[in-house]
């Protein structure tokens, strides 16, 4: 099988680039920020001088306790390792709360199905009434134009 000559492109002869002087970039130089960390060992932790302080010989100070003021409605529990107290609310507070959540969920769940069952009960009779009402439009529309009055 012949194909012939190939065919003839044609040819643009362009010009040579412009020589441009390579530019010269320094090589960027950073400053990292260092510190020199202070370490003091426990034993040579002391008062400044001047001031006379009381030697703890092996005991912790005492805080007191603030006496903060307590609801009545609340139960109070301590937290063993800690030794606080924790507020927890009263079981009246408690049996409210959780009714209250429980009715929600329960009629979000009913008011769901019964919207789905009702949504697949009526869409086809949605749908044959849709289609009625559109079959009697079309054919009001073609009678009163082959009669030859004007539409509105």
């Amino acid at each position: 099988m012949d194909l012939g000559e190939p065919p003839a492109l044609p040819y643009m002869a362009l010009p040579e680039p412009l020589a441009l002087p390579v530019p010269i970039l320094e090589v960027p130089d950073a400053h990292v920020p260092s510190y020199k960390p202070i370490v003091v060992p426990p034993s040579a932790l002391g008062a400044p001088p001047g001031v006379k302080g009381k030697p703890l010989e092996g005991k912790q100070p005492n805080t007191p306790k603030t006496n903060t003021p307590k609801a009545p409605e609340m139960d109070y529990v301590t937290v063993p390792l800690i030794d606080k107290e924790v507020p927890v609310p009263s079981q009246e507070i408690l049996v409210t709360a959780v009714s209250t959540a429980t009715v929600s969920v329960a009629a979000t769940l009913t008011a769901t199905a019964v919207f789905k069952r009702l949504v697949s009960l009526f869409k086809p009779i949605i749908k044959t009434a849709w289609t009625k009402i559109t079959k009697k439009k079309k054919d009001s529309s073609s009678s009163s134009s082959s009669s030859g009055q004007p539409d509105s």
